[in-house]
């Protein structure tokens, strides 16, 4: 039987540790015949290491966001592994601590700057980056949190998510007539080394699966891969610019 990615060359960002959940859709998509690049932030050498534990290892690129230089040089870089990309899952976001669960009216315009830097406007820089290696049929998605309303201590997150959104809109818009559709999945709450760092998080996860209808498992990262891996097949030809939602209901019930 024929994966759902056989033959598709994707490249995926945002893998930590292997309870991220890039790492999860590396995983499902190298079960699903795709071969995978990662790429690594800061401790190049611990994600080397988390790549090992794939069913296939995998290389990783170096990338920080914030460089102009490794954006620069990326698809090159690329081309020392694959021939093309197929597919990209921008997984990367951070904000300083004043801008999660301290007063949302203290946080600095400079930390609030870094968080749009790194998790907004990455978003286009990872297109931008990756474009020459894309042709038609190609497929971005984006890991997203809902940012329709107000979560308890993920405060400057929250604009920036929203922003993240409105970006994943204007790409489509911008990329469609390339034939490159663009997508996000917003997920539910996923007990990941980024959560972790969030304020608050526990409370949000207990109430997470006492809300969700299909009820919902943080420990559990495989309905968002395989969602995931479902919008870089060829089995969504025609959807972009949407947001898709992986978090057992509650996007339609709120908190």
């Amino acid at each position: 039987m024929t994966g759902l990615l056989e033959g598709k060359r994707l490249l995926i960002t945002g893998v930590i540790t292997d309870a991220s959940i890039a790492f999860h859709v590396a995983k499902v998509a190298q079960e699903q015949g795709a071969q995978v690049v990662l790429t690594g932030f800061g401790r190049m050498s611990l994600v080397e290491r988390i790549a090992k534990r794939l069913p296939q290892a995998a290389p990783v690129v170096e990338l920080d966001v914030q460089n102009q230089e490794h954006l620069d040089t990326l698809a090159d870089r690329l081309r020392e592994h694959v021939d093309g990309l197929d597919g990209v899952v921008h997984a990367i976001g951070y904000a300083p601590p004043s801008c999660l669960g301290a007063p949302f009216m203290d946080a600095p315009w400079e930390d609030v700057a870094t968080a749009m830097h790194v998790s907004a406007y990455s978003y286009k820089s990872l297109v931008t980056a990756t474009l020459p290696l894309l042709g038609r049929g190609a497929s971005v998605v984006g890991l997203d949190f809902d940012a329709r309303q107000v979560w308890p201590a993920y405060n400057w997150m929250g604009p920036t998510k929203a922003a993240f959104e409105s970006i994943n809109r204007y790409l489509a818009r911008e990329l469609g007539p390339q034939g490159i559709r663009i997508n996000l999945v917003s997920a539910g709450p996923v007990r990941t080394m980024a959560a972790k760092s969030i304020p608050g998080f526990p409370a949000l996860e207990a109430m997470w699966g006492e809300k969700a209808p299909l009820g919902w498992n943080v420990d559990d990262p495989a309905p968002v891969a395989k969602s995931v891996c479902g919008l870089l097949s060829d089995w969504f030809p025609a959807t972009t610019g949407s947001m898709v939602f992986v978090d057992g209901g509650v996007h339609f019930l709120g908190l």
